[in-house]
């Protein structure tokens, strides 16, 4: 992932009281490459990097605090991209095609239900530490890019967490300044969909034009693999129901077969790509939420806790319940 939307990291140490360059070079980091937003470290990397911070500084926010120092500018060309858009809406849509230039292993998905629009963030890397600190900070990212887009009268209905109430609630109050829902299926700024239709000014349909084929010429040099594109699809479908093969078969616009066989074709399979983000989904809401074994369960799309648990014993060799007290004893369990 580009470093651009961590690019805060050094500061907020500072602000803290922490030596960056001590705290950085802990983990073999120079504080100097976050002055260039386009270096590139891995995701599990950034996790491992917040998980070290939270810990150095003693400060349980520290991600929301990162998040909250991005902008739109944070992304860089994707960022620019979408400034150009007409209308934040389609700005927004922008953003959520080319978010996989921006971080693999996340997703970045805008629904609109009647009168709701829904931004959501979500990991399907697996291993990934400190996802609370993440999805923390990109919901802080999510909500001032809205600002920036619909102008500062915006405000969001609702922030959803996936993870449990925080002990100390107030910097998150602050920040946002709205209804906050904790041990939510997913990380989300909710908003009325009226925002949507926002023009932007001073758009440039030229500037569009040329910053779409740049980022296009990118994408060729750098374009993922069918099972990764999966990855990113039904990370999100199957927390909003609709990861049956025949689904994610029709978001490809090809048939079941045919999706077997691009997946086999790379060594894998569609149960397989199931079975490993469905383990990641799980490990992230014991380690993280308040949810009991049955809203998991229900979550995942399983009949019942019993059928659930079968399951996750034969990803992990133990049963959810006690993975989640060894992953309250050791954070470093998940």
């Amino acid at each position: 992932m580009r470093l651009g939307l961590v690019a805060a990291i050094p500061e907020v140490l500072a602000s803290l009281g922490a030596d960056p360059a001590q705290v950085l070079g802990e983990i073999g980091l120079d504080p100097r490459l976050f002055c260039d937003p386009e270096h590139r470290i891995s995701y599990l990397a950034r996790g491992r990097l917040l998980a070290h911070c939270v810990q150095r500084s003693s400060c349980a926010h520290f991600g929301l605090l990162v998040g909250q120092r991005a902008s739109l500018g944070s992304f860089g060309l994707i960022g620019l991209l979408a400034r150009s858009a007409p209308d934040a809406g389609s700005a927004l849509r922008s953003l959520v095609r080319h978010f996989h230039y921006q971080a693999r292993g996340a997703v970045l998905a805008l629904e609109v239900d009647g009168g709701l629009a829904v931004l959501s963030y979500a990991s399907y890397q697996p291993q990934a530490v400190a996802t609370d600190q993440v999805g923390d900070g990109a919901l802080a990212i999510a909500f001032n890019l809205l600002h920036e887009l619909c102008g500062a009268d915006w405000a969001p209905i609702e922030l959803r967490f996936a993870h449990r109430k925080p002990d100390d609630v107030a910097p998150f109050r602050r920040f946002f300044k709205a209804p906050l829902r904790f041990d939510a299926e997913q990380y989300a700024v909710v908003f009325s969909a009226s925002w949507l239709a926002r023009a932007l000014p001073g758009t440039d349909p030229e500037l569009r034009r040329l910053l779409q084929q740049q980022i296009d010429r990118l994408e060729s040099r750098h374009e993922d693999d069918f099972a990764e594109q999966l990855r990113s699809v039904l990370r999100h479908a199957l927390v909003t129901g609709h990861a049956s093969a025949e689904q994610i078969a029709a978001f490809f616009s090809v048939d079941r077969r045919t999706l077997n066989r691009r997946l086999n074709a790379q060594g894998t399979g569609f149960q397989q790509i199931v079975d490993e983000l469905s383990f990641e989904i799980a490990r992230q809401m014991l380690a993280n939420s308040a949810m009991d074994i049955v809203e998991v369960a229900d979550l995942l799309g399983y009949a019942n806790a019993s059928a659930f648990t079968r399951a996750f014993r034969r990803w992990s060799g133990d049963t959810p319940a006690s993975w989640r007290e060894q992953a309250k004893a050791n954070p470093g369990y998940l």
